[in-house]
This record gives structure tokens, C-alpha cells and sequence, in this order.
């Protein structure tokens, strides 16, 4: 890939988008991306950094600001099911059950692609990922565009993902023409992405929409995702199924197990880091630890998944801001729900696992 023929942007035009400038920005930030450029987007779930989805040259500017592998897809993103119409040979009829329950919303699905998406969108697949965002600012720019728009994480590849459009300047000023303001997110974690291209469905990562919400539209389904790194794929299929994600720069370890016994571990292993001179932050869902230190991040109540998923990469980019090397991460919140989205994250960014 031609990284090297695309030149760095000079300045990134940052839009604190309000209800009095909305369509200003809007169309300002529209004209960028049918000019070829690149903008970061709040959705819902994470800020996205688009570009044309089938325009090659503004889709490669994605993957250079990004430092992204080639062979990574991107989720395309739509503000109407119509749009699908270019983009997909088909919709089967389980794929039209989930567009008509989750839409708009955070679930990507990965359909049979036309010759028109190009394959540095789709990592060279005969399928593209797609989704139809609820957050009303990244629907309007698709919508006033006309162009469907590529838009994974805005951040720098294998980083926390973005929740806040500080979060984005940190890692691409400089690197991507515009940044939309609108605060932070409302999820936190990724969409899920659910693969109906031919044969079972078989969800590739797991996000706010869970397994058991879709198997009470579609039926059962396969989980075709792995948290653990050593069974990647040779061929990803999606987004965040084979490359390291979501890791900050200190060393994460997570551990698993009751609230109390993750707690006694965190206080034993927080201590014996200290005395050899670490600086030791912590991610927790226990108000019992909050003494140990003032470098700790409370992600919710361990019964809270919702708000667990809102704090993580804002809590891992947060520690890392406070300048600790090592980061204990309490794993004794739910599975139900979007928790199972939020432990798949934590596990990608972790460096060591102890299940207690």
C-alpha cells in the first residue's frame, strides 16, 4: 500500500457542534469527505474516522492516519437501508430481520459485496460490513454527503478506542482533516458485528447488541469470535478479530473471578508493585478500593455492564494520561448484555490474564 504518497494534513479543523451551527457543520465536514478527505465522526458507540467508502485514495487515508493493516476490514456506514442497494448483492431475510430490529443502532452486518466497494474497504473480501448509526450527527453527514462512509475507531490502530473528540486529537492531530465535536458517546464499546453473508449466522465481535437479543429475532446463532489472541484467524472477517486492540501504553492485567477475591488480589499485587518502585493504576468496580491510591478509575458497579462500557477506554486512556506503567483491571463485573463486549476488550488489551 502507497502509504507513503499521502501527505500529513497541516492543521485538523476541530467542530464543536451545537444545535446552532448543525447544518453549517454539517455540510462544511460533507464537503470534506466528497472532496476525498477524512473526518472523525461521533456515533453512538465510539468516534469513527470516515472517509468515501468507495473512493480507494480517501479510504487509504484511513489506514495511513491510522497505521492500520491492510488486512483489517472497515465497517461501512449508511444512513438509509437503500443505500444498502449499491453496496450488497442481497439481503437475506435473517439480515432483514436484524436491520428491522436493531437499525438504526449499533449492529454491523457483514453481507455478499458489489464490485462497486473497493477492496481496500473490505481487507479484499467478497463481503462488506455494514451498519446504519443511530447518532444522528454521523447519520446527517452520510445523508448531505451522498457517500456511504468508512469509519472505523479514530484513533491510532491497536490504542483505546475514542470516546471523546479529545481522545481523537490525541492520537490523529495533525493526521485527518476534521474532527466533529459532540462529546462523548453514549455506549463506549463497539457495534456488534454479526456475519449473515451464507450459511448460520456467526457473530465475529461481540458489542452492545447481544447474542441473546439476536437469537430472539434469528434463532440460534455460531459465536465465530475468540477473546484470546492466540486463536486469531489467519483470515479476518472482521474488525477486532485478529490484531492486538484497545491497549494503552502501560501494562494491563486483568483479573477474574468474585469481587472479593479480585479485590484481595488487586490490594496484594498493588502492593508488591509499589515497593518495587511501579506506579500501579487501577480499574475498578469495587468503592472498597478506592483508598489504595488517587491513580484509580471506578468503571460502575460489577452489576452495571451499561455503564462498565461507557468508562473502559475512557479509564485505560485516563491512566495512562496519569502516567502509570502498570494497570490493574478488575474482571468481576456481569457477562450479561454488553459485558461480554466489554471482557472481550479488556482481554485484547491485556498483557497478562489471572483468573482467581
Amino acid at each position: 500500500m502507497a502509504h507513503n504518497t499521502i501527505k500529513m494534513s497541516k492543521q485538523t479543523k476541530i467542530f464543536k457542534i451545537n444545535t446552532t451551527n448543525f447544518s453549517e457543520v454539517i455540510r462544511e465536514c460533507a464537503d470534506i469527505i466528497q472532496r476525498g478527505g477524512t473526518v472523525a465522526i461521533p456515533t453512538e458507540t465510539v468516534y469513527g474516522l470516515g472517509a468515501n467508502a468507495l473512493d480507494p485514495v480517501a479510504v487509504n487515508k484511513i489506514f495511513y492516519a491510522k497505521g492500520r493493516p491492510a488486512d483489517n476490514p472497515l465497517i461501512v456506514h449508511v444512513a438509509s437501508v437503500e443505500q444498502l442497494d449499491e453496496l450488497v448483492l442481497e439481503i437475506p431475510p435473517k439480515a432483514l430481520s436484524l436491520i428491522e430490529a436493531f437499525w438504526p443502532g449499533p449492529l454491523t452486518v457483514i453481507l455478499k459485496r458489489t464490485e462497486i466497494v473497493p477492496d481496500i474497504t473490505t481487507g479484499g473480501l467478497d463481503t462488506v460490513a455494514v451498519r446504519m448509526p443511530s447518532d444522528i450527527v454521523a447519520r446527517e453527514l452520510i445523508r448531505i454527503s451522498g457517500k456511504p462512509i468508512a469509519a472505523p475507531s479514530a484513533n491510532i490502530s491497536g490504542r483505546p478506542s475514542p470516546t471523546t473528540a479529545t481522545h481523537v486529537l490525541q492520537d490523529l492531530e495533525g493526521k485527518i482533516d476534521a474532527i466533529i465535536d459532540a462529546g462523548s458517546t453514549c455506549i463506549g464499546v463497539e457495534s456488534t458485528v454479526i456475519d449473515v453473508s451464507g450459511g448460520k449466522p456467526a457473530i465475529l465481535r461481540p458489542g452492545y447488541v447481544s447474542a441473546k437479543k439476536i437469537e430472539e429475532i434469528i434463532g440460534e446463532v455460531d459465536i465465530g469470535y475468540s477473546d484470546n489472541m492466540v486463536d486469531a484467524p489467519d483470515i479476518v472477517r472482521s474488525p477486532g478479530m485478529k490484531y492486538t486492540h484497545y491497549s494503552p501504553s502501560a501494562t494491563v492485567m486483568l483479573l477474574e473471578g468474585t469481587q472479593d477475591l479480585v479485590s484481595n488480589k488487586i490490594r496484594e499485587m498493588y502492593a508488591n508493585f509499589t515497593c518495587k518502585g511501579d506506579r500501579v493504576g487501577l480499574l475498578i468496580t469495587s468503592t472498597d478500593l478506592f483508598s489504595l491510591t488517587n491513580d484509580v478509575v471506578y468503571l460502575g458497579g460489577k452489576d452495571e455492564p451499561e455503564e462498565v462500557a461507557r468508562n473502559l477506554f475512557l479509564g485505560l486512556r485516563a491512566l495512562d494520561e496519569k502516567g502509570v506503567n502498570i494497570i490493574l483491571a478488575d474482571g468481576s463485573f456481569t457477562r450479561e448484555g454488553v459485558g461480554a463486549a466489554v471482557m472481550n476488550r479488556l482481554r485484547k488489551a491485556s498483557e497478562m490474564i489471572i483468573q482467581l
